[in-house]
């Protein structure tokens, strides 16, 4: 059965062409449930089509910080979790991940197995998706024991993406990890994936300003996720350089729906 969400983003993506996620990290070390709450507000001001909550790594319980951002927008909160940590009943979804070019077995089908019961329980809704790191990869491929995919060989995530779509997966993501600098996955990559994989691919890790984030979406790329930039704006400007981004973003998205 199509989700609420699902159906969302893929109405959303047929009308508009191409979405923008927000990533905040609840992590207690760095941001209050409140900050995260006002972030997310700030970045739906600003255009974000969705609210993605996780990071790589987990501490504690982030049902607090999940249930503030919920409560405080209207747009849909995605879980992106790390582990089975990061599962919380009051996100609207999750993206039930496999880390495809993991070394280690519990990153592609472990942790979501343990997880599974508890997701299903909860009533939580599933979106699958083929996680592809590509490098540097950063906090999430040290954490996840993965097989970074060279930047100058596009053709080897590509392999990867296809077998996500032929196991039924609804989206493959290609990151370079947060905060990761040379902005984000490079455009050929995301072409090569785009040209031939049917399934929407979505990209993060490294988009800092609007021509990065728009080149993605020109080279193929569905949804282009920021974190680390909101962490170090969204305070400053309060989503007016955000703002642009989307704009910037929307426009790549129409002319391709155009075509």
């Amino acid at each position: 059965m199509t989700g609420k969400v699902w159906s969302y983003i893929a109405e959303k993506l047929e009308r508009e062409g191409a979405l923008h996620f927000s990533l905040l990290d609840p992590d207690p070390f760095k941001v209050t449930p409140g900050s995260c709450a006002e972030m997310a507000k700030l970045a739906e001001d600003a255009g974000t089509d969705a609210i993605r909550i996780g990071g790589s790594t987990a501490f504690g319980i982030i049902d607090d910080a999940v249930k503030a951002i919920s409560d405080a927008v209207e747009i849909p909160t995605i879980l992106f979790p790390g582990n089975i940590s990061g599962v919380s009943k009051h996100a609207d979804a999750m993206f039930f991940m496999s880390l495809l070019n993991s070394t280690n077995p519990y990153w592609i089908i472990g942790a979501q197995a343990l997880a599974a019961a508890n997701v299903k329980l909860m009533g939580i809704e599933p979106i699958s998706m083929g996680y592809l790191l590509i490098s540097p990869g950063k906090t999430a491929a040290w954490v996840g024991d993965a097989k970074v995919f060279p930047r100058d060989k596009p053709r080897l995530p590509l392999m990867y993406a296809l077998a996500a779509e032929l196991l039924g997966f609804k989206l493959v993501y290609l990151e370079a990890g947060s905060g990761a600098e040379g902005g984000g996955v490079p455009v050929e990559m995301i072409s090569a994936v785009t040209e031939i994989a049917d399934i929407p691919v979505v990209t993060g890790g490294g988009f800092n300003d609007a021509e990065s984030v728009a080149k993605a979406v020109e080279a193929g790329a569905s949804i282009v996720v920021q974190g680390t930039y909101l962490e170090k704006t969204l305070s400053k400007d309060k989503g007016a350089g955000l703002k642009k981004i989307i704009k910037a973003l929307k426009e790549a998205g129409a002319k391709r729906v155009k075509k």
